[in-house]
């Protein structure tokens, strides 16, 4: 029987299966009546989604469904869902569906009560004081799938396509007030996209482990979502509807978005402009990534890497770390080079010039300059660790 359980940390989380059928309290919770509901046009067209915005009008909650949303967010996805929230007179959102939904809408949510242009509130210094925190609405998350963990972050990612840059708003409001982590609703991911996002949950509890720095309750957080990623990817890969894998996928993804304010690292680094340049998958891309960065930070996390591999159950050894890495990746499908994944080198230079500038870039344990961010592309592209 897979878990069920509430808890607050970093927020309100309801998890468990079949916990979706409470939306209607989770919005009323929130102090919603009329909220947006903010989705992906893939999803909006599912019965998921459909029997979820059918409960929420018989449980007099009714909503307006906004789903012009990019893989990758772009402002014109705010601007347009700000345009809807204000036009339908909304008082919230609900984000449903995958990281993209997720931050769109709690961006949406964000930015409908500002006035200054979406790019004021970057993540830099302390950017976040500029906005007005009585123009943010409130907001619940709903996941459905098993990755970002944006249903526990105060941020949203999107995409300026005037300089395909991802950019991080930011703002502590938008963390939601409640999220419903629902297992079951992730049973219908192709396996493609298990993969991917489990490694982009795992990307996040690994890359906040080995930043520096002391925060020993996001060690602790990473270092047991690793070990879920251990139990239950491959197997979520493999047979989609096991719940108590699908489960510990979802509980994985949001102790990685949860360990990561510790910070993030070379991987996600150099992902972000691969995927703004490229239109690639973001966890598969980090997949990718995974062996090359940490055989490039491997002097300055060997100790570290080996306590994790002992906790594991493998080897105590980075290269026992490393070999499980690698073998996780073959087994769930992860390509093992960019040029699998249908990267070349059209847009190399910018990449290796946008990875040092990444927000995500201080938080690698060695140095990311350009030509660190060069030389681990160029390993990438051609598989050699």
């Amino acid at each position: 029987m897979p878990p069920r359980a509430n808890w607050n940390y970093p927020t309100s989380v309801w998890f468990g299966a079949g916990r979706v059928a409470e939306l209607a309290s989770a919005a009323r919770t929130a102090g919603m009546h009329r909220p947006l509901f903010v989705t992906d046009p893939n999803l909006a067209a599912l019965p998921m989604s459909k029997a979820a915005c059918e409960a929420l009008a018989a449980a007099g909650v009714p909503v307006t469904v906004f789903s012009d949303v990019k893989p990758n967010p772009v402002a014109e996805n705010i601007a347009a869902g700000v345009a809807a929230f204000r036009a339908g007179d909304h008082d919230g959102v609900i984000a449903f569906g995958g990281g993209s939904a997720l931050d769109a809408g709690k961006v949406i949510a964000f930015m409908h009560g500002q006035t200054r242009p979406i790019w004021d509130f970057e993540d830099v210094g302390d950017w976040w004081t500029r906005a007005d925190p009585a123009g943010i609405a409130p907001i619940v998350a709903v996941p459905t799938t098993a990755g970002t963990g944006s249903e526990v972050g105060r941020a949203g990612v999107i995409t300026d396509p005037a300089t395909h840059t991802k950019k991080i708003i930011f703002h502590p409001m938008m963390m939601p007030k409640v999220s419903i982590c629902d297992p079951a609703l992730t049973v219908g991911m192709p396996a493609r996209i298990t993969a991917g996002t489990g490694f982009d949950a795992l990307a996040h509890c690994l890359e906040a482990y080995c930043a520096p720095g002391f925060h020993p309750l996001a060690d602790g957080i990473a270092v047991e979502g690793i070990r879920l990623v251990k139990e239950s990817l491959e197997r979520a890969v493999k047979t989609g509807s096991d719940l108590d894998a699908r489960a510990d996928m979802m509980a994985a993804a949001a102790m990685g978005a949860t360990a990561f304010q510790k910070g993030l690292g070379a991987i996600h680094a150099l992902s972000h402009p691969v995927g703004s340049l490229y239109d690639t998958h973001h966890g598969l891309t980090n997949g990718v990534f995974m062996p090359y960065v940490l055989a490039f930070n491997r002097k300055a996390i060997d100790e570290r890497i080996r306590r994790l591999a002992a906790y594991l159950g493998l080897r105590a050894s980075f290269r026992a770390f490393m070999d499980w890495i690698l073998e996780l990746r073959a087994r769930c499908g992860v390509p093992h080079t960019l040029a699998d994944l249908g990267v070349d080198a059209r847009w190399a230079d910018q990449v290796v010039a946008m990875a040092p500038a990444d927000p995500t870039a201080g938080g690698n344990p060695v140095p990311l300059d350009r030509r660190a961010a060069r030389t681990i592309f160029n390993r990438a592209m051609d598989g050699r660790l």
